[in-house]
């Protein structure tokens, strides 16, 4: 019975969310409590628990990254690339994007989705002032390509470390498998934001006249402070690349590079305090509970024990299964949760095979988890955290605004994704 009532509270609170019929911080935090009252989460589930609770990893990420980026913005570094880009681009609305879209997808391989998101996005709302272009399918070209961007490395999404914790795979396994892939995949998406925000390249010779005469190096207020800016960041940067030889989380160095950069910038905590997206953050706290829930009363589990068993060592079968099914689960739930559920599974499946077949199931389980994340709102970190910035903006992206582009860059991307599994792996291997 107890099961039956938390999948209710659940399939209430996302309806909730996916039709914004109440605010979805209000219906992820009704969710979390709908939980504590059925008695299926306490403290301890809520918060200590690597399985079931909040991910702190990801809430002090993101906290520690949104002082950084506050910090930053008191320089005026984003004017600055933003003028710098959009002259570049000669103003051209589609070059503009293209361009923010490979820079996304770049820098998310190399530092990780989120982290990119909060730095690009900021300037992707800059650059469509200056040649006056609607900035919602600019950031939803960038969210997604932050999630396609991410997949190709082992620091690029949470769910690849995951993934890489569980399985022993190297920083180098992941480049060599993935990276390819992620390559074609963005020249797909570069394609489909061609045909999908095609509305958006309206060209106005007037706008870029004048954006063409600005000098962007007048835009930098403080030079000192964006040395001192710059060499945190940079050295952020190596602690992310590190990882996997330092052990340390991605959340210890964001914290350690916010703290450093708050004692060196002499600001006051106004100043950098006044970017947290503090309802992303809650709202996050609020999703883990939820989630946790189902995996507390063994929801999530016994659903991915069926498949398993089912699935037996027919390889081809579960890479199948696994980019699909973790495609269609991800943009229901948070893909972080979920793939912290799905590792021990895999690793039992592949634990008697070694070999090409057998890795493909990893190769499957991050693909499917981190591109499924594309479909819908909260399918991904990185979406969460852009519709907050949106929303601080005074710039409204609803649910369903997302979804009707993330169903078509997810679909697409998954299924590129399947068929270079199968040549890969089975047919050619």
């Amino acid at each position: 019975m107890i099961t039956i009532l938390v999948v209710v509270a659940f399939v209430a609170a996302y309806a909730l969310i996916a039709t914004e019929r109440v605010n979805q911080v209000a219906a992820a935090l009704g969710g979390a409590a709908a939980m504590v009252v059925l008695g299926v989460v306490d403290a301890q589930v809520a918060f200590f628990s690597e399985k079931t609770g909040v991910d702190w990893n990801v809430i002090f990420l993101l906290f520690g990254m949104m002082v950084i980026v506050g910090v930053l913005r008191q320089t005026g570094i984003f004017e600055y690339v933003a003028i710098r880009a959009a002259k570049r681009a000669k103003g051209r609305p589609f070059r503009v994007m293209v361009l923010l879209v490979v820079i996304t997808a770049v820098a998310s391989a190399l530092l990780d989705n989120v982290t990119t998101v909060l730095l690009i996005a900021p300037v992707s709302l800059l650059v469509c002032e200056q040649i006056d272009a609607p900035p919602v399918p600019f950031l939803l070209a960038e969210a997604m390509a932050s999630n396609i961007g991410g997949t190709a490395t082992l620091i690029g999404d949470p769910p690849n470390i995951l993934i890489a914790s569980r399985s022993g795979l190297s920083f180098n396994d992941f480049l060599v498998n993935l990276a390819p892939l992620i390559v074609l995949l963005m020249v797909v998406f570069i394609g489909l934001c061609r045909w999908m925000f095609r509305a958006a390249f309206t060209y106005h010779p007037e706008r870029v006249k004048a954006l063409m005469s600005l000098e962007e190096r007048e835009t930098i207020r403080d030079r000192s402070l964006l040395v001192r800016c710059g060499i945190v960041l940079g050295l952020v940067m190596v602690g992310f690349l590190t990882h996997p030889l330092t052990g340390l989380e991605p959340s210890m160095v964001a914290l350690l590079g916010a703290g450093v950069l708050v004692a060196v910038s002499g600001l006051s905590p106004e100043d950098y305090l006044g970017d947290i997206e503090w309802s992303t953050l809650v709202f996050f706290m609020g999703l883990f509970i939820m989630v946790g829930a189902l995996v507390e009363v063994g929801i999530i589990g016994h659903l991915a024990d069926a498949a398993t068993s089912a699935i037996g060592d027919r390889f081809f079968l579960a890479s199948t299964v696994l980019i699909w099914g973790s495609g269609v689960i991800s943009a229901v739930v948070n893909n972080i949760p979920y793939v912290a559920t799905m590792t021990p599974l895999v690793a039992d499946l592949v634990h008697s095979t070694h070999g090409a077949s057998a890795d493909a199931a990893w190769w499957s389980l991050a693909l499917g988890a981190d591109l499924g994340g594309n479909a819908t709102a909260v399918g991904a970190s990185a979406n969460v955290v852009v519709l907050g910035i949106a929303a601080r903006n005074g710039i409204r992206i609803t649910f369903w605004q997302f979804t009707r582009y993330g169903l078509i860059v997810a679909g697409s991307t998954l299924f590129v994704s399947w068929v270079y599994v199968a040549l890969r792996y089975f047919v050619l291997a």
